[in-house]
């Protein structure tokens, strides 16, 4: 993967989920829970429309001298769940509207269960050029506390069915700190994902949030909370097992081995990275300007059929503000 200078990103929020993680308080729903009115089949005709206004603010509003995308980063959500076509019509729709660098990095998040070698080819023939598969655990006991739906081997798989397909750059998505994981569970869960051959690990200290079932449960008195002591001690363990077998630590969360590093999330870290977000509840940063898209789906998609961006709120960020921002963002990276 060659180096390109990352200066303009964009995210695509797919708000879609089978069903929901107990820990889970991201803004995406099920099927159950999105309501009359609300296709999933029409979404993506939908992020065009909102590519395109996108595109158009753009130009009229001068905000920043025209530039290709350098990253594009496909979250959720699961993306997975739309078809592959899908997902590469988007994409082919935002490098007309905005041009893709021609080193651009590609990403899209997956839930293993909702891949196959198949899928990955379709994604790969279109343009995509990494994958982050949500491993989690290696444990079944823990994949049932955190309500995981895929077996224990069935990342790994996935990892190695990415890999066939021309991926070369993935990357399994770990959780620490699950109340009952035990250190020798997290030990293997490690191991393992080093052992799939992936160039990247993300690793996350399990937070618990009000309003979801993982958090009510814990008031219940059902499932002891996190301990913080844990998580640092199997935060300590993750980066020794991975510094061991070759990988490097650049972000809190994530360790690659050399070239293997993901230029999307750097980005966010990274003063003079500008980012538009698409997809309901979605976050942008274009010229110094913050906004945030109205949240739910059928929202997102009535102000859009009426020609309008789907905005929720807009701030323009003072220097100050940009300074102590680049601060605090910028003690994330080991740079």
């Amino acid at each position: 993967m060659h180096e390109q200078a990352v200066t303009f990103g964009a995210y695509v929020h797919v708000p879609y989920c089978a069903t929901r993680c107990g820990y889970c308080d991201f803004n995406t729903y099920t099927s159950e829970e999105l309501g009359p009115g609300v296709r999933r089949d029409t979404y993506v005709e939908d992020v065009c429309r909102e590519i395109d206004l996108a595109a158009e603010e753009l130009r009229s509003a001068q905000l920043d001298p025209p530039r290709e995308l350098s990253t594009v980063f496909f979250g959720g959500g699961t993306p997975t769940l739309l078809p592959a076509a899908d997902l590469v019509r988007v994409l082919r729709h935002m490098q007309e509207c905005f041009g893709l660098g021609r080193h651009a990095e590609v990403t899209t998040e997956s839930n293993p269960e909702s891949v196959n070698r198949a899928y990955f080819d379709e994604l790969r023939a279109g343009g995509f050029n990494r994958v982050s598969l949500g491993m989690q655990s290696a444990s079944p006991s823990v994949l049932r506390v955190l309500d995981r739906r895929h077996t224990p081997g069935r990342a790994v798989a996935a990892a190695r069915e990415a890999a066939d397909a021309g991926f070369d750059r993935v990357s399994l998505d770990l959780i620490y700190g699950t109340p009952g994981e035990t250190a020798d569970q997290w030990r293997d869960t490690v191991q393992t994902a080093i052992d799939a051959g992936v160039g990247h690990v993300s690793a996350y200290a399990l937070t618990v949030e009000p309003g979801t079932s993982m958090g009510a449960a814990i008031r219940r008195g059902e499932v002891p909370a996190p301990d913080p002591d844990v998580a640092a001690a199997r935060y300590e363990v993750a980066d020794d097992l991975l510094t061991d077998a070759g990988f490097e630590w650049y972000e809190i969360s994530n360790w690659a081995r050399p070239g293997h590093e993901c230029r999307h999330n750097i980005g966010y870290w990274t003063p003079g990275f500008d980012w538009w977000g698409f997809g309901p509840g979605a976050h942008s940063l274009v010229g110094g300007i913050r906004f945030h898209n109205v949240k739910h789906p059928r929202d997102y998609a009535r102000a859009l059929r009426g020609g309008e961006l789907p905005i929720a709120q807009r701030e323009r960020l003072s220097d100050e503000e940009r300074r102590i921002e680049a601060v605090m963002l910028g003690v994330r990276l080991r740079a």
